[in-house]
Formats: C-alpha cells, sequence, structure tokens
C-alpha cells in the first residue's frame, strides 16, 4: 500500500481585504522530498507558508484544506495549533537577527522550543539544544550555548535559526528564503546544510525563494507562483551542472522563462570596457583612489591583567575607480567589505593610508571641506525602506542631501531637480509627492538611487543594493544602473556577496579576504581564469542557472 503525502494541500485560497493572495492551490510534500517554491516578489510565496503554518494577518480569510500525516491543520484551533508549530512544523526565516532575541542566548533560545512544548525539564531541553546546534555546524566554541546573536556571523545566526526549527525533530520544514541576505560561501553551506537533514531525518522541505539557480540547487520538485496560483511544476534531475541544465531546459510556461532569462545576467559591462580599450579610447584619470587603507578595532580586554589588542579589519587596501568605470567589491561576510566601504565614506577614521576623492584628500578632510567633498560620493544601501523617514514625503528624501550645499536651491528648484532625477530612474514627476510604504521594493530602491543622484556626485557605492529584491526586479535595477552609468558617467564601487550580480554589472573586480584583497583584474578575465584559490572557491559555491558559464 503506497503511503499517503506528509503534508497535502488542497484548494487553499487566501483573501485579504477583498483581494484575492492566494488561489486554489493544491500540491503534496512526501517525506525526504524537497519541494522548491518560486516566483517575483508578490506571486504569493510567503503567503502559502504562513497560510500552511496558519499564522496570517488578522483580516485574512482562509479557505480549502491543509492535512499534515493525514491530520487537518485548518480545522485546529490556535491552542492546537501551538502544539504543532514547533513541534511537528518548523520554519526559518529570511534574516535571522529579527528571528532572534538579542537578549537570549543562543543555548537558551534553542532550548526555548522544548520547553514550551514540554518535550523536556530545563537540563534535557540544554542536552537537546546542544545535539541541535551541533547537528547544523555550530560545534565547539562556534556553538558555544552562552553567545548571543549579535557574536555570531550571518551564517552562523542562520544555522541556530535552523537548530530552533528542527530540534523536535519536525516531521516537515519550511524554509523562507533562507539564504538570500547570506554570502555564497555561507549560502553553499545553508543549502548543503538543509539537504543533510532532508536525507538524515526523511523531513519534508518546502524551500521558498526567487532565486531559481538555489532551488535547482537542492530541491526534487520545483513549483512556480505567479498572482497566487502555481502555473508551472517539473521534477528536477540533481545537482549537478548537466542535470540542472537539462531540467530547467523543459520549462515551458511564459512567466518561468521570464523568471530563467532575468536569472541569467549576461556580462554586459566587462564586455563594455573590452570594446572601449579595443577602440583606444583615453583611460579616464581616477576619481576615487584608496592608498594602502588599514583600519582597526580595539578589542574588549581579556582581563584586568591583558592589555587591549586591535582587530585589523582592512589590512593595506589599495584600489581606484575612474569616470563611468564600475567596479566591484566581493568576499564573504566578514572579509572587511562594509569596514572597507565605512573607511572610504569617511565615516570611520582609518589607523593607515589615504582616500582621496577627485584628487583631494578624503580620508581625514573635516568641516566645510569634508562637507563640500561629500556631495561627490554617495552610497544607496540594501534595504532602502530602513534609511528612509516612513513620515517624509519622496520629495523632501530625494532633497535630503541638498543640506551639504552651501547654498541650497529654493522650493521651486528643489522640486523641479528632484523631478528630473525621479524620471531619470524610471519614476514619475509626481511620485515626489507620495510616502515610501506606497511603493514597491523595486520602486524604493529606484527612489535612494534618485537621492544618490541629487547632488551629481562623481562616485556611487551600492552596500548590496540589489540583494534583496526577486530576480525580475533586479535585471531592471541592473538595467537602469548600466544606463545611468554610461550616460552621466558615474563611477560605481558595487559591494556584493552576489558574484552573478557582480559579473553582469563591473568592469573589473576585487576579491577580498580577511581584509586584504587577494585578487584584482578585468571581469571577464577574472571569472573565466581565477588564480587565487579563494575567488575559485567563490565561484563555485556562487549558484547559476547554466553553470556552464563559469
Amino acid at each position: 500500500m503506497t503511503p499517503g503525502p506528509l503534508l497535502a494541500v488542497e484548494g487553499l485560497s487566501v483573501s485579504i481585504g477583498g483581494a484575492q493572495i492566494i488561489r486554489q492551490l493544491s500540491f503534496r510534500v512526501d517525506a525526504g522530498e524537497i519541494v522548491g517554491l518560486a516566483g517575483a516578489s508578490g506571486s504569493g510565496k510567503s503567503m502559502t507558508a504562513l497560510a500552511i503554518m496558519r499564522l496570517l494577518p488578522p483580516r485574512a480569510r482562509l479557505s480549502g484544506a491543509v492535512h499534515l500525516n493525514g491530520a487537518a491543520i485548518t480545522t485546529k484551533s490556535e491552542a492546537e495549533l501551538q502544539g504543532v508549530r514547533g513541534r511537528d512544523i518548523g520554519m526559518v526565516f529570511q534574516e535571522p537577527m529579527t528571528a532572534l532575541n538579542p537578549l537570549m542566548q543562543i543555548g537558551d533560545q534553542v532550548a526555548e522550543t522544548v520547553l514550551l512544548h514540554g518535550a523536556a525539564g530545563r537540563r534535557q531541553a540544554n542536552v537537546l539544544a546542544r545535539e541541535a546546534l551541533d547537528a547544523v555546524g555550530l560545534e565547539g566554541e562556534a556553538g558555544a550555548l552562552n553567545r548571543y546573536p549579535h557574536e555570531l556571523s550571518g551564517g552562523q545566526r542562520q544555522r541556530v535559526a535552523i537548530a530552533i526549527a528542527v530540534v523536535l525533530r519536525p516531521a516537515l520544514l519550511i524554509a523562507d528564503e533562507p539564504t538570500t541576505a547570506l554570502d555564497v560561501i555561507a549560502q553553499a553551506h545553508i543549502l548543503t546544510l538543509l539537504r543533510k537533514l532532508v536525507a538524515e531525518r526523511r523531513m519534508g522541505l518546502i524551500l521558498v525563494s526567487h532565486d531559481l539557480a538555489v532551488i535547482a540547487r537542492v530541491a526534487h520538485r520545483l513549483m512556480v507562483m505567479n498572482d497566487g496560483k502555481i502555473v508551472e511544476e517539473r521534477a528536477l534531475d540533481g545537482e549537478g551542472p548537466a542535470q540542472i541544465r537539462r531540467s530547467l531546459r523543459h520549462l515551458r510556461h511564459p512567466y518561468t522563462r521570464a523568471l530563467l532569462a532575468a536569472a541569467e545576467l549576461p556580462v554586459k559591462r566587462a564586455a563594455a570596457a573590452a570594446d572601449a580599450t579595443a577602440a583606444g579610447e583615453d583611460i579616464a584619470p581616477p576619481v576615487l583612489e584608496v592608498r594602502g587603507l588599514i583600519r582597526e578595532y580595539r578589542r574588549s580586554r581579556r582581563s584586568l591583567w591583558h592589555a587591549r589588542t586591535a582587530f585589523r579589519a582592512v589590512d593595506d587596501v589599495s584600489l581606484n575607480l575612474r569616470a563611468g568605470e564600475n567596479v566591484g567589491l566581493v568576499g564573504e561576510s566578514g572579509s572587511g567589505k562594509s569596514s572597507l566601504l565605512r573607511a572610504i565614506l569617511a565615516l570611520d577614521r582609518p589607523q593607515g593610508g589615504e582616500v582621496r576623492l577627485l584628487g583631494e584628500l578624503f580620508s581625514t578632510a573635516t568641516g566645510p571641506r569634508l562637507k563640500r567633498l561629500r556631495r561627490s560620493i554617495q552610497v544607496v544601501f540594501q534595504d532602502p525602506y530602513g534609511s528612509f523617514d516612513p513620515q517624509w514625503s519622496v520629495e523632501r528624501l530625494i532633497a535630503e542631501p541638498y543640506h551639504l550645499m552651501d547654498a541650497p536651491p529654493g522650493a521651486a528648484e528643489r522640486r523641479r531637480r528632484v523631478a528630473v532625477v525621479l524620471e531619470q530612474v524610471g519614476l514619475a514627476a509626481a511620485d515626489g509627492l507620495r510616502y515610501p510604504h506606497e511603493f514597491s521594493g523595486g520602486q524604493r530602491q529606484r527612489i535612494a538611487i534618485a537621492r544618490a543622484l541629487i547632488t551629481e556626485p562623481a562616485v556611487i557605492a551600492f552596500d548590496e543594493a540589489v540583494s534583496a529584491l526577486d530576480v525580475l526586479v533586479r535585471a531592471q535595477i541592473l538595467e537602469l544602473l548600466g544606463e545611468l552609468s554610461q550616460r552621466l558617467k558615474l563611477a560605481y564601487l558595487f559591494v556584493s556577496h552576489d558574484l552573478n550580480v557582480v559579473r553582469a554589472i563591473a568592469d573589473r573586480v576585487y576579491v577580498m579576504l580577511k581584509g586584504r584583497i587577494v585578487e584584482h583584474g578585468p571581469t571577464a578575465e577574472l571569472f573565466s581564469s581565477p588564480q587565487h584559490e579563494y575567488t575559485r572557491a567563490l565561484i563555485a559555491a556562487s549558484p547559476q542557472i547554466n553553470p556552464a558559464s563559469r
């Protein structure tokens, strides 16, 4: 007799305030199976995961049926559901830092799940917490029970979140974008870990992601969602390059093909740079120069008898950007990218070396000179919503950098200039009267780019600026950035853990490891023939739709 499915979803629909979010979904997940749920932002992926867990917003209305091991979840009371969540179904969210309690030690957070379900007493709960942390690869000092979330890297925090989700060995695990915020090395480790847990424990796993390359690497079956419906479903043949290509070649729905096309980012910038060199065009002078930069942080005292030591986050780094050139800076979490960027932006003072902007010393500038130079370098962050005041109109947000000017423009001229930059980034002038919450994630990133353009800078730094966007929106933003750079002769410093993005936007790439630049060169050359073993490891760990294009 064939056993029934682990999870059976039948005719699942969710509406909020009259808007239909999920439309008559039906699918199954078997024990030991990994099912990938893909789609762009707003397709209904995350809402499907929340509907299975019955964690919907208060105004949401749900219909249809969800069965776990034959037992109906949709008819259970909230008290009964609290016994199911964590014990029978575990969930891992995208950003572990917001999912973890910053005031609790990680051992207590893992043990809390055991205690809340009454599965064991305090001593045994601590033993189970230790076993769960060991199972997710946090052994020894790295997974010490008395450590706090802020003491861990992004990949380590995500491992703690997985340990919390699997400590009671649930039958089903739902992972909602669990690797989006991680560098490629940590991402590869987390995907390997999830696959290992499924194989060892015979769990079912629903892997929610906008990245088809991530899903193709680990999933047994792919479901593609659009507008609240599953528009295509296909079994995947395996994790090897040939198998991935064979599986994805058979995808037929136009929406799925659009996702595939957006995920396969071409090497546009590298090709453009090569054409310019072949044509004998003059090489532009550097607009940004970093020479022998050193950035150190003072460690806490180990005891009264030990002197404070320094941790060197940036160690003798040199790089440069020329007008109209796009340069990528890549490396795993903890490699020193963010510390280097803060020093370049004159937010931190370096302990050695210098930063020159438009030929002037920038790293030690103060007062009016620093204020004047800041106009020439702007930054776009990963999460624009976090850098916006939600009570300010878009016009006011974009015009905010005018405080760097000695004589900022008047109201009418300011409004005219804001309208110009809004149209440059593909928005309407009338959008200046609206507020951040009225826009999508991709539109908010366009507003952040407009704010960076308002002072007519020579250099814009992008700190993981597209890593939180789905592949369709990401492709649109990258195309916009390439067009702006060429038309306005802007220099970009693109800091990212996503090598596929850097490959598509950068003319040259610097690779950073443990505070030092270990390799740099033209993008096409570096990706086709990496010299340093760390660069080769980064490229190998980066998921791609078409591995043959490496």
